[in-house]
């Protein structure tokens, strides 16, 4: 299978962890689903994904409860737990919210920890393979430093691949579209690095490949090691950058050097992630009352910079905040067709000039216009100007500013604008 063409344009959607962490349940994944439906689908936001823990029944918080009892069947594959998730009762698994999902048009996701359940390990319970149990196939020393879910899987035991093909087979059973395997990309987290995150990202690709569905493979978290990038190109779909991405000025900052560092591999079905966009009300279920369903810490200026870069970059588009609350400011951010554009069929793509006060990014536009994007990093105002010989045209006529929908004149070998403190201007040239 050619795994490219399963994500030939940077994949978009809406992903439930920075609003909920490891409690989300049916009714808060469906009620932003059916929100999704209405308000984006039609601007090309398709994917709904349920993050981390949905097999664990007593999740209430952002956070996880260590060792504690999770939703298995009896070949050791992590179920859907039927409190939160009730259509998932009597084995039916994701299916139901799988088929609601697509009946409004969108395609279904979830999250997956690389990995055999521990708990699955220590009671010794059977996998699909003949004679061959969890124990059998688990690597005992290759676990997650912020997570007690899971044991990697030893690629050299019988049955390891036959394992990773059984749960794929489940989720394609169910009718799941995208999966983000977590523990996977950062190697600097795992014992006997590469070898063990290759190997199981090899498995992976594998038993997507054999599942008979079309599944966008994701690997998490980052920062993915660079000196990777071939294989990841060659096996995954997206992979992200960098660490959980929140809403702080040095986090987008630091995103400009890793988009830097990762322009060249961004291609057709090869998508370096930027992380989840945390705009709009997040974290409902933190337990510190004042960071409890908050407004995100991005000032106004700032969301125009992340949707710039996420979109000149080419980066996947996975909104976090909660959809039902979304105010009229930032909904209008997530339906810039014009914007959305770029990302989705812009080519090209690369940084003019950064430093630690000022970005430029240019690309050409599906039609083959160039577009520029101006990033002011500091917090006053300051002029940010690039020459037309830079961006690989000859003159600038005019500019068309893609949020304000206004055109200028420019006639001028330069482009020179004041750009407020962290803020960012994106224009459409002739």
């Amino acid at each position: 299978m050619d795994k490219n063409r399963l994500a030939p344009t940077p994949p978009m959607g809406f992903n439930t962890w920075d609003c909920y962490g490891a409690a989300v349940n049916e009714e808060q994944l469906l009620s932003n689903a059916r929100f999704q439906a209405e308000n984006l689908k039609d601007y090309g936001w398709i994917y709904c994904v349920c993050d981390i823990q949905w097999y664990e029944p007593t999740a209430d918080c952002y956070y996880y409860h260590n060792f504690t009892e999770l939703e298995m069947d009896e070949y050791s594959r992590l179920m859907p737990a039927p409190n939160r998730f009730p259509s998932a009762a009597n084995g039916k698994g994701f299916k139901p919210i799988a088929d609601e999902i697509h009946s409004l048009g969108l395609k279904f996701g979830i999250h997956i920890m690389r990995g055999v359940p521990r708990q699955a390990v220590h009671r010794n319970t059977p996998t699909k393979t003949e004679g061959v149990t969890a124990r059998d196939i688990a690597l005992q020393f290759s676990v997650c430093p912020w997570n007690t879910d899971m044991y990697g899987v030893n690629y050299e035991a019988k049955g390891a691949q036959e394992y990773y093909n059984s749960l794929f087979e489940l989720y394609a059973s169910w009718g799941v579209d995208f999966v983000k395997v977590d523990d996977i990309a950062n190697t600097e987290f795992l014992p006997h690095k590469p070898y063990s995150a290759e190997k199981e990202i090899e498995m992976i690709r594998k038993a997507i490949d054999n599942c008979g569905r079309d599944i966008v493979l994701s690997l998490s978290p980052g920062p993915a090691p660079i000196d990777h990038a071939e294989h990841l190109k060659k096996y995954a779909n997206m992979w992200r950058m960098s660490g959980d991405f929140w809403d702080t000025s040095e986090a987008l900052n630091h995103m400009f050097e890793l988009c830097e560092k990762w322009y060249p591999h961004v291609g057709t079905g090869c998508w370096p992630d930027c992380d989840m966009i945390p705009l709009g009300t997040i974290q409902l279920t933190e337990i510190l009352p004042e960071y409890r369903a908050r407004k995100t810490r991005f000032t106004v200026g700032e969301h125009y910079m992340l949707m710039n870069l996420w979109c000149i970059f080419r980066s996947p588009l996975m909104f976090g905040g909660e959809m039902t609350m979304l105010d009229s400011f930032t909904l209008s951010l997530l339906q810039n067709r014009e914007l959305l554009e770029i990302n989705q069929h812009s080519s090209e793509n690369r940084p003019v000039a950064s430093d630690k006060e000022k970005a430029v990014w240019t690309c050409k536009d599906k039609d083959g216009n160039t577009v520029v994007a101006l990033f002011n990093l500091k917090n006053e105002e300051q002029e940010i100007s690039v020459s037309a010989k830079d961006l690989g045209i000859d003159k600038i006529e005019a500019a068309y500013d893609l949020w304000t929908k206004k055109e200028q004149p420019i006639n001028s070998d330069k482009l020179n604008f004041t750009v407020d403190g962290r803020n960012t201007r994106i224009f459409r040239l002739k």
